[in-house]
């Protein structure tokens, strides 16, 4: 792999452990309990990155962060959940006995959004569609073009 390569997977990798941490708050300021990010004990837990409860209830949820445009300028509308994700999903809901849910969060280069949703709302669809999500059609909005207030320009879609 060369090194302009590496420099892109440590960028993506970076932006998923930010979205995680991102996720995390989220879920607290929500009053969800027990949270605990299954990427500390098992890197890359089939299907979710984070195990939570809220009322009784447990979830399981796969975190998905992105930049808001493509490299082209183009809204990046769909976050892909990944192969067989149904079939992982299904495998983390009986192993941690709780339902699969989804988070996209959304970075720009000064604010963010959070849309948190059951897998089960996708009917099927392999990819959150966020562009439904920010119109309000498809889960929940949790946070909507929100500042952050960290620098962002290397998280940023570079053009090749």
């Amino acid at each position: 792999m060369d090194i302009k390569n590496r420099k892109e997977a440590a960028r993506k990798k970076s932006l998923g452990e930010l979205g995680e941490l991102f996720a995390i708050k989220a879920l607290v300021d929500k009053k969800f309990d027990r949270i605990r990010n299954l990427n500390d004990n098992i890197m890359n837990e089939t299907f979710a990155d984070i195990e939570c409860e809220k009322d009784g209830i447990k979830y399981v949820v796969s975190v998905k962060a992105r930049n808001k445009y493509q490299k082209d300028g183009k809204l990046n509308a769909r976050y892909n959940l990944g192969a067989n994700v149904y079939e992982k999903a299904l495998s983390a809901e009986e192993k941690y006995n709780a339902f699969a849910y989804w988070m996209a969060i959304q970075f720009d280069k000064n604010s963010f959004s959070i849309y948190f949703g059951s897998l089960k709302d996708l009917n099927g669809s392999k990819a959150i569609p966020v562009d439904k999500c920010e119109k309000r059609i498809i889960g929940e909005t949790w946070e909507c073009n929100k500042r952050h207030y960290f620098d962002f320009d290397y998280y940023t879609n570079q053009a090749k």
